[in-house]
Parts: structure tokens; C-alpha cells; sequence
């Protein structure tokens, strides 16, 4: 197994002309921008981790914890011994650990006053979120979280029971992460977390995108002075969730940025084979050509599925054997499922339509 996979817009008007009247202009984005979040996000954040100036009420938190029904913790979705969680926010609020869909509160969550505060505090519009438990002796093996959701995402951690003996590992350092403190971590680096404790240890993570109000604050987080979220007090903000967090089709300028980023990483790795590499940048980049083409007929409307898919399938098939033909300089991961995983299992949602028509509703 190359590595563990972690289960973890906005220029509307660049394709105005190929859009059918059917879908909502103003929902359909270029994409440019996502296109280069993974860029931002990098050049904002290049460092294993970094504390963020939140403080939370750890008692206050650990006491709405313990008040959760069993019957909320579900098994980690890679089936991780010792590892499990409750969704806080959710593809349409339910219980599982989906990323593609309108994201909504569960009951675990609405339930929760001080967790509801705590998540809505950053004032951020978040994707999916959990209460993550680690077991006493139990992991998380090394890995590197390489799917779609993190193209534009990164991850909040706010520790709510822990111990000295939980340590975090990413990149070449190592962190405890104090209850009620707030990180974050670069988790395009490797990493892995081991709990010798004999608490069992409980995370509230959070993943966002980050509006530039957030990154503002990450710029300036070593000195800022610390902000303090109390149970009910202060500046109540209202919980906001992703509603459209992946579109029907790709836009032909978030998979160049895509492609690009990958190819890029491979190349500034010098044990690569140059003309392995050459010929996976010409794969890559015929299917985005291609995909521009079929983009400019038909923007994602339904007639162009099929050859969408096609141009998927091909390059499916192109993809030498061996998944590690290609390895990243940043993180050494094999190219062929970063390109699964980032661009094949993510440029063509068909189910994801109906949320992009005029007459979808995605608060009610």
C-alpha cells in the first residue's frame, strides 16, 4: 500500500457563455480561484504546525463530550484500531464521514451548546467536522492526506482531553497539543499521532477553506493576542457549513492548477525517470486540453457526461502499473494516486447536479 488515505469559487463569470440557462449562474464558479487555494494555502502555511490565538473552555468542552450518547461514536472510516469519531458536521447532518454533499449540523452538535459556539467561533463557513478519539496505546500510522477535500482545506485542531504522553508528529517536529489550545498542521507533510497515555485522547477537529479574515490571523498568529471563547460569552457567531463543496464537473482551470501542482512536485524530485516524467506531463495535460474543449461546448451540463467520463477512462488506462512510477520531492508519494484520488475520482460528480439548479434550496 502506497499510503494510507485519510478520510478524513468564485469568478463566476469566465464561462457565462457556455453555461445552459437550467443552472445558477451565480453558483457556477470558474474555479480559478479554488484552482489556486492549494497554492494560498501553502505560501500562507509552510510549517509542520502553528498555534492559533483561540482558547477554549477544555473542562466545559470535555463535559458536553461525556454527555454523548455511545451510539454517536462511529468507527474511524479506514477502520484504524483504537480510532473513532463523531460527525459534527455532515454530508445533510447525518452520521457518516462523507465530504461530497451540503454539509449541515448533526444531532451531536445542535445538542451542544459550547461545541455549536466552538465551531462557529472562527466565524469561518466549515466542511466536515468530528470529535476524533484516540484509544490509550492506540495511533494514527504515518500518512499524508493527499484526496480532493484538501485541494482548498485545512484542519483545526482544538485538543479537549489529552495528556503529555499524546504526541503529534508531522514534517520533522513533534507537538503536544495542550486542551483547549487551537492548531493547525500542514497535513500535505507526513505525519502521525501515538497516544501512551491512558486517557483516551479527544480532538475536536474542524476543516475549513478560511475566508481572508482567517488568514489574516494565521499571518499574524504568534502575535496576536489570544482569543478567548467562554462558554456563552462574548461575540456569538452563527454556525455556517459548505453547501456546494464540490461541483458537478471540474473546471478546466482547477485541474491544470491541479495537475500542475503535482507534476511540478515530481519534477523537483531528482530520482524520478525524466522520461517517465515527460510522458506523464503530456498524459495530464492532453486530458486537461481535452477536458477545455468539451467545457467550452458544454459547460457541466448533462450532454457532456459521457465524454467526460470518457476522457476520465483514458487517462485511467494510460497509467503505467506500478503506483509509485513517479514519487513527490515534498511528501514521497506516488503520483498515481494523488492523480485517482485528486483529479479521476473527483472531475465528474454527476449526483452533484441538482444542488447547482435554480430551484435548490440548500438551507432548507
Amino acid at each position: 500500500m502506497d499510503m494510507l488515505v485519510c478520510s478524513c469559487g468564485h469568478n463566476a463569470g469566465a464561462h457565462h457563455n457556455t453555461l445552459s440557462p437550467k443552472y445558477s449562474i451565480g453558483i457556477i464558479w470558474d474555479l480559478s480561484y479554488w484552482a489556486y487555494l492549494w497554492r494560498n494555502s501553502q505560501m500562507e502555511f509552510d510549517q509542520p504546525f502553528l498555534q492559533l490565538p483561540w482558547r477554549f473552555d477544555a473542562h466545559a468542552l470535555s463535559s458536553e463530550v461525556a454527555s454523548l450518547p455511545d451510539a454517536f461514536w462511529l468507527e474511524h472510516p479506514s477502520g484504524l484500531p483504537g480510532n473513532s469519531a463523531v460527525p459534527l458536521v455532515s454530508v445533510n447532518g447525518e452520521m457518516n464521514h462523507a465530504f461530497d454533499g451540503s454539509m449541515k449540523a448533526t444531532e451531536a452538535l445542535t445538542s451542544s451548546p459550547y461545541l455549536n459556539q466552538v465551531v462557529s467561533s472562527f466565524g469561518e463557513v466549515v466542511a466536515r467536522s468530528r470529535l476524533m478519539r484516540l484509544e490509550p496505546g492506540a495511533k494514527v500510522a504515518e500518512h499524508v492526506d493527499f484526496n480532493y477535500h484538501w485541494v482548498s482545506r485545512v484542519r483545526i485542531h482544538v485538543p479537549i482531553i489529552t495528556d503529555p504522553d499524546v504526541v503529534f508528529y508531522c514534517g520533522d517536529e513533534a507537538v503536544h497539543m495542550k486542551a483547549g489550545e487551537s492548531w493547525l498542521f500542514d497535513s500535505w507533510r507526513r505525519h502521525r499521532v501515538v497516544n501512551s497515555s491512558k486517557v483516551r485522547r479527544v480532538h475536536l477537529v474542524i476543516d475549513l477553506a478560511g475566508s481572508s479574515r482567517f488568514w489574516q490571523i494565521v499571518r499574524r498568529a504568534d502575535t496576536t493576542v489570544p482569543i478567548t471563547v467562554l462558554p456563552g460569552a462574548g461575540e456569538q457567531h452563527l454556525l455556517r457549513t459548505e453547501q456546494f463543496p464540490v461541483a458537478p464537473v471540474m473546471a478546466p482551470g482547477e485541474m491544470l492548477a491541479i495537475v500542475e501542482q503535482v507534476l511540478q512536485d515530481c519534477e523537483a524530485n531528482p530520482e524520478n525517470d525524466v522520461d517517465t516524467m515527460r510522458a506523464y506531463r503530456h498524459l495530464l495535460l492532453d486530458l486537461v486540453h481535452d477536458w477545455r474543449e468539451v467545457w467550452g461546448l458544454y459547460g457541466f451540463t448533462e450532454p457532456a457526461f459521457p465524454q467526460f467520463r470518457k476522457l476520465l477512462e483514458r487517462t485511467a488506462s494510460q497509467l503505467l502499473p506500478n503506483p509509485r512510477v513517479l514519487v513527490t520531492a515534498s511528501n514521497k508519494v506516488g503520483i498515481n494516486p494523488i492523480i485517482n484520488q485528486r483529479i479521476l475520482s473527483a472531475a465528474l460528480r454527476p449526483r452533484r447536479v441538482a444542488e447547482f439548479s435554480p430551484g435548490h434550496n440548500p438551507t432548507a
